[in-house]
């Protein structure tokens, strides 16, 4: 990540927490919906993470930054999900060219010092404009006091399954940009009293 500039958007992800929401969601929608739900896309994914994080449509470029534990080698509810593989690939849509790297955490840290590392030199880069940061329920209270010392002049946008206690920056949703990335439509789940 040192070698080259930063880019204006990155994406900060708990790999190991996503990847056990997603199989969550996998397996209460089968059951709720009544067929089988596909892994979450990968691309789709990512996109859908950068538009609610503010990002919008032009020849922008957003790093991915995936953080797992060193047993983990992949998002196994995910397309394309194998660590090796995904790390230097990128892929472009109508939002931009989306970068890859996946960080495995070493034996002299943890998840959380190195997750409340990686957004702190994120956002020490006068070049980046906009980080959207997806912890693990575990590390949020170390991730909400990294956050607080962001610039004001840096879009921040945590994602979690529910509200969570405040901080200096917005918060989203996560499982609406993993039902998107899963192809489960608004209109399947809501009650089948009418």
């Amino acid at each position: 990540m040192n070698e080259k500039n930063f880019s204006e958007n990155i994406i900060i992800v708990d790999a190991d927490f996503v990847d056990k929401v997603a199989f969550d969601l996998i397996v209460n929608f089968e059951r709720m919906i009544g067929r089988r739900i596909p892994q979450a896309d990968m691309p789709r994914w990512t996109e859908c993470i950068a538009l609610d994080g503010g990002l919008r449509e032009g020849e922008n470029e957003v790093q991915v930054v995936l953080i797992h534990e060193p047993e983990a080698k992949g998002m196994s509810n995910f397309v394309p999900g194998d660590f090796e593989q995904l790390n230097g690939q990128a892929f472009k849509s109508h939002l931009g060219e989306f970068v890859f790297s996946a960080i495995t955490i070493e034996e002299l840290t943890n998840k959380e010092q190195l997750f409340a590392d990686t957004i702190q030199l994120f956002a020490n880069q006068k070049e980046v404009k906009r980080l959207m940061i997806i912890p693990g329920d575990n590390i949020y209270n170390k991730v909400r006091e990294t956050a607080k010392k962001i610039d004001d002049d840096k879009r921040t946008t945590v994602f979690s399954m529910q509200p969570m206690a405040g901080g200096n920056f917005r918060q989203e949703i996560l499982g609406y940009s993993l039902m998107a990335a899963m192809g489960i439509r608004g209109d399947e789940i809501k009650p089948d009293n009418q």
